[in-house]
């Protein structure tokens, strides 16, 4: 069995992708917020956990590799809320040479 096959086994768990979006505040600004962009099947695996420091706040950073169905649509800036979690994705590669699946990396961040 490849090791494509194999991984096409293991997207078990169901996620929803998110894109930014911005949005005019009314005051010649734009918020930003995010957009539905699909609902996936992947493959979701914890990496890391550390602490962090935001502002003056103490966190547990979390990073996970996400591993989806190649889509092209999807980059950094973008999220997976998965089980009620919320991941940003920080970066997003290739998994085969094929280019059937792509490899999020993604960071939780718990205060």
């Amino acid at each position: 069995m490849t090791a494509a096959v194999a991984a096409l086994g293991t997207l078990r768990h169901r996620v929803a992708i998110e894109r930014p979006a911005d949005a005019p505040d009314g005051s010649g600004g734009v918020t930003r917020g995010f957009e539905p962009l699909t609902v996936a099947f992947a493959r979701v695996e914890p990496l890391s956990a550390e602490e962090t420091m935001r502002g003056y706040a103490l966190g547990l950073a979390r990073l996970h590799r996400v591993t989806i169905r190649a889509r092209g649509d999807v980059s950094g800036g973008c999220r997976v809320i998965w089980r009620g979690r919320t991941f940003d994705v920080l970066s997003v590669r290739e998994r085969d040479d094929h280019g059937r699946f792509e490899e999020l990396l993604c960071e939780e961040i718990r205060s």
